[in-house]
């Protein structure tokens, strides 16, 4: 069965953002501000890929959504980094209605469109554990009835991490949170276009059965001062503690993600 990630690199959409902007172009502003989208491309490469390179099951597709007017110097600094990734895709577009857009792009990634496949989603500061796509393959084999009777079927891993990275290094704690994009999965019916980027992801058991593995971390979900959810007004601040050595020990088995490659890529 094939299995199809989305991350949207600061992608412009129309709609799918909790900060509002009048014009595609004041987005464009925001997220290419230079502060920001450094910070973007540095947990992109020390979180993110850290943890989608050291799958245990390499047959995966990274569909990487990207505006189709990202600057070239940002856009050669993105492939720069997957270049040893073959799973990896980057698919430029134009801006467009948020939803719409990745449910197309995910479609065009489907290898055969009459066939099942399962979907993830993340952040470009968010990862999964090495052993994630191996565990989706599995659990649908353990919900396969399940999936037979329904064109939609969630799978949700509550359990992870909540990460801040910097030039010092990793602060962590550990989390449950049910029904987070970057801890769930969806399995597609053959024939079935809809997507899971179709559902708002607090919202997805009103629509479909879904089913949660909650027996180990499956998970980072990046924290930093430009997450989207930060940049309401009067929003309180998440203080992580600093990773001790049994925190640093698991973000490394379960995820790739060292402190000295955090700290080499911050520190920069």
């Amino acid at each position: 069965m094939q299995v199809i990630g989305l991350c949207r690199f600061s992608y412009p959409a129309e709609g799918g953002f909790q900060v509002g902007h009048e014009t595609i172009e004041d987005r464009r502003r925001y997220l290419y501000a230079p502060e920001r989208i450094e910070d973007r491309l540095r947990s992109f490469e020390a979180i993110t890929l850290a943890g989608l390179r050291a799958q245990t099951d390499p047959d995966f597709t990274f569909v990487i959504l990207v505006d189709e007017a990202l600057p070239e110097p940002l856009a050669e600094r993105l492939l720069a980094l997957i270049q040893n990734m073959p799973q990896a895709v980057v698919v430029p577009w134009a801006p467009g209605p948020h939803r719409k857009v990745c449910q197309q792009v995910l479609n065009m990634a489907r290898t055969d469109p009459a066939a099942s496949c399962i979907q993830f989603r993340m952040d470009d500061d968010d990862t999964v554990a090495v052993d994630f796509v191996e565990r989706l393959r599995a659990d649908v084999k353990l919900v396969q009835p399940l999936c037979d009777a329904n064109r939609l079927v969630t799978l949700d891993y509550n359990r992870g991490f909540v990460v801040q990275a910097d030039a010092r290094g990793l602060a962590a704690e550990e989390c449950t949170l049910p029904y987070y994009p970057m801890g769930m999965a969806m399995v597609i019916a053959g024939g079935v276009r809809q997507s899971i980027m179709n559902f708002g992801h607090s919202k997805v058991a009103q629509f479909m059965p879904t089913v949660t593995f909650t027996d180990s971390p499956m998970y980072i979900r990046g924290h930093n001062a430009f997450n989207d959810s930060r940049q309401k007004a009067h929003v309180q601040p998440v203080r992580l503690p600093r990773a001790d050595a049994a925190t640093l020990a698991v973000l490394q088995n379960r995820f790739g993600v060292t402190e000295p490659e955090v700290r080499r890529i911050y520190g920069a």
